[in-house]
């Protein structure tokens, strides 16, 4: 051991040992912890990458973040070609955002041109604001429009007002369809085919979303669409008014070609494609009715059944009226 007579001049520090006072220090900070447990480790980080590329490009913190802050009040159109064909469809949109230094292509000023000749104000949000607002799964594309959410009629007030202008009603009634593509896509047809609203269910059932209010391409804007709160009792009281309901199924004693109801007060309830009528609302349909089909084809899509069904309705009633 070195004598600290014989330490330079001026060198800072203790001539004496520390007495045990740095032994922690020299310890470190214990053995290097296992590369799983190391948020830097590189296989933590491909892992990270992955779940990104899984989710659509955003990590699971930026997900939760925007998650959290997207409105639940409202519906947002995002990305420019929904945004596009929904304002083409007539969908009542109450603001369009665009993000800050977006390049202008031929969608984007269509958009600003429809948005301008229907007075939608038009806000610039940084990008980062625009992430946040809209839902962790969507991708923006720097723009997306806010929908308010959609005002549903009474299913009983929408019959009444019907029978009260001396028309025939026609109704159609979904059950257990949770597709909004396909609530789209049968209030198209039943506005073409002359019907009078749509009923969905206020559970288990796809309501007017946005998407849905793009795939009507715009008959959502003509046609009503009523809420039950149960569609089981509204069929009674339908039925109770004097409406014939009859069930879409592909096992239905009921021919469809020459419906013999057809011209009477009609409510047509279209079930899933995979599950079909629910055993209650098949119970309280006066009829069942088939659509003949190939029998190399399993089935119709509900949109399909519908729009098939609503044309022969609309043909007898024709024809009827002719005579």
């Amino acid at each position: 051991m070195s004598n600290p007579s014989n330490r330079r001049k001026g060198k800072k520090g203790p001539l004496k040992g520390t007495g045990g006072h740095g032994r922690k220090a020299l310890e470190g900070k214990g053995p290097t912890p296992r590369a799983e447990d190391r948020h830097w480790a590189k296989d933590r980080r491909r892992r990270a990458a992955a779940e990104q590329r899984a989710q659509g490009g955003q990590r699971p913190q930026q997900q939760r973040r925007r998650a959290a802050s997207a409105p639940s009040d409202v519906e947002l159109v995002t990305g420019r070609n929904s945004a596009l064909e929904a304002l083409r469809a007539g969908i009542p949109a109450t603001t369009v955002y665009v993000a800050s230094s977006i390049d202008l292509d031929d969608r984007m000023k269509e958009i600003i041109q429809i948005a301008a000749k229907r007075e939608i104000p038009m806000l610039e949000v940084t990008r980062q604001e625009m992430d946040r607002m809209t839902p962790f799964d969507a991708v923006h594309q720097g723009i997306c429009l806010k929908v308010p959410p959609y005002e549903y009629a009474d299913p009983i007030e929408l019959l009444e007002t019907t029978i009260s202008r001396a028309a025939t009603p026609l109704f159609v009634a979904l059950d257990g369809i949770t597709d909004p593509r396909n609530l789209g896509a049968i209030v198209r047809s039943v506005a073409a085919f002359g019907g009078h609203g749509v009923i969905v269910p206020q559970r288990r059932a796809a309501g007017m979303t946005a998407s849905a209010w793009k795939t009507s391409a715009g008959a959502a804007a003509r046609l009503p669409v009523a809420l039950a709160t149960n569609l089981t009792s509204t069929i009674k009281a339908f039925k109770d008014a004097g409406v014939f309901v009859i069930g879409l199924d592909g096992g239905g004693d009921v021919g469809l070609p020459g419906l013999e109801l057809a011209t009477e007060p009609l409510l047509v309830v279209v079930g899933s494609e995979g599950k079909g009528l629910s055993r209650l609302v098949a119970e309280h349909c006066d009829a069942i009715v088939s659509i003949p089909i190939d029998s190399a084809t399993e089935s119709l899509n509900a949109g399909i059944a519908a729009s098939v069904t609503l044309y022969e309705i609309s043909r007898l009633r024709a024809a009827a009226a002719a005579d």
